[in-house]
């Protein structure tokens, strides 16, 4: 199983995993062209994709994900809440496939794990994934950690994980307090420490990657993101990887 990113932050964000024959895509919130370009700096296609997974239908996510399944006749999975906040874009698409929060499904080689976080969308879920061998677990846009995301992002192999915002920065930033409190409350996004609180709590000893994702170009910094994941972890900084708005991430590799 491998694992890179099209892009991450508020102006868009897009994953793509890839278990044997199978491929999909995590959120699209590029058009179609820009799309179609950063697949290829990947050297990949839209062709290669078996379907598209939505998390929530906030823009940076869902953007592009319905004029992208339609040109490529792609199947598209979302919750009931999503499909309903969505509906306009929703309406159609080759093919829509509904979703519960709580139940796993197969598309081809990969097994997935929707599961359920507290964030500021109708419906929202994150996704954990599997191969039969290796699990990788995706968390952004959540503003608070449960006991239930704990349960599922147990003993990953790889983790791509929301380091939002810096809680300084964002008090210091030029956002109104009404932002301000969406960003830092408990269904906006999570702060560089409650990362590091999440990775304290479950079982770290299998990580082969780890990768800071969605981080404020105005209320984070890279380096404040890596230092707090690495202390938790208790490793060197240069181990962790940083997903950014321009260029994602390359592929990684689980074996």
């Amino acid at each position: 199983m491998r694992f890179a990113s099209l892009g991450s932050g508020s102006q868009g964000n897009a994953l793509i995993v890839e278990a044997g024959e199978t491929k999909v895509m995590v959120d699209c919130g590029f058009s179609t062209r820009m799309a179609t370009a950063r697949l290829a700096r990947l050297a990949a296609a839209a062709d290669d994709l078996d379907a598209i997974l939505v998390t929530h239908e906030h823009a940076d996510h869902v953007g592009g994900v319905f004029a992208f399944a339609r040109r490529h006749r792609l199947a598209v999975y979302l919750t009931h809440g999503t499909h309903a906040a969505a509906s306009r874009g929703v309406a159609a698409l080759p093919e829509c496939r509904l979703i519960d929060g709580h139940s796993p499904f197969s598309i081809g080689d990969l097994e997935v794990m929707p599961f359920p976080v507290p964030h500021d969308a109708r419906e929202p879920v994150q996704y954990l994934f599997g191969d039969g061998r290796h699990r990788l677990g995706v968390l952004t846009d959540t503003g608070s950690i449960t006991p239930h995301i704990v349960e599922i992002l147990a003993a990953c192999d790889a983790l791509v994980l929301e380091c939002n915002h810096d809680a300084a920065l964002l008090a210091a930033s030029r956002y109104p307090a009404v932002l301000k409190q969406r960003i830092g409350g408990r269904f906006g996004h999570l702060e560089n420490s409650q990362a590091a609180d999440l990775l304290r709590q479950v079982e770290t000893g299998r990580l082969q990657h780890l990768v800071a994702a969605h981080l404020s170009q105005e209320n984070n910094r890279p380096e404040l993101a890596v230092s707090a994941l690495a202390g938790a972890l208790g490793c060197s900084e240069d181990w962790i990887g940083v997903a950014d708005q321009e260029g994602g991430f390359a592929w990684r590799q689980l074996g």
